[in-house]
C-alpha cells in the first residue's frame, strides 16, 4: 500500500507541483505568457496609479484572477486534449466554457482598472 506524505513533505511536494503547473503553463500555452507580460506591466502600473493601497489591490488583484482563470482554462484544455483528439460536442463545450471564463475574467479587470482610472 502507497503512504502519502504528510506534514511539511506535503507541503514541499505540493510546492513542488505547482511550480511545474506554472512552468507547463509557460511553456506550452501562448495566451498564459502574454497575460504574464500584462502582470509583469500592471503590477508596476498599478501601483503608480492607485490613488490608495486599496485601490492598488484591485488593480493587481484583477490582473492575478486572469491568471488564476487561465491556469484552469488550460487545465480544462489539457485534459480534454488527454481524452483524444476526435471531436465530441461536450469536449467542445468544456473548451468553450473555459475559453469564456477567461473572457469574462478579462472584462472584469478591464472594469476594474476604468473604474478606479477614470
Amino acid at each position: 500500500m502507497k503512504t502519502h506524505a504528510t506534514g511539511i513533505k506535503r507541503l514541499i511536494n505540493a510546492t513542488k507541483y505547482s511550480i511545474n503547473g506554472l512552468k507547463a503553463a509557460y511553456q506550452y500555452e501562448e495566451a498564459f505568457r502574454q497575460e504574464t507580460l500584462l502582470l509583469i506591466i500592471g503590477i508596476p502600473a498599478a501601483i503608480y496609479l492607485g490613488n490608495t493601497p486599496i485601490e492598488q489591490v484591485l488593480l493587481i488583484f484583477s490582473l492575478v484572477l486572469i491568471m488564476l482563470v487561465e491556469l484552469i482554462n488550460s487545465a480544462i484544455e489539457a485534459v480534454v486534449d488527454r481524452i483524444g483528439d476526435e471531436y465530441h460536442p461536450l469536449s467542445g463545450r468544456a473548451k468553450d466554457i473555459g475559453s469564456a471564463a477567461v473572457l469574462v475574467t478579462l472584462f472584469l479587470a478591464l472594469l476594474v482598472w476604468i473604474i478606479i482610472l477614470l
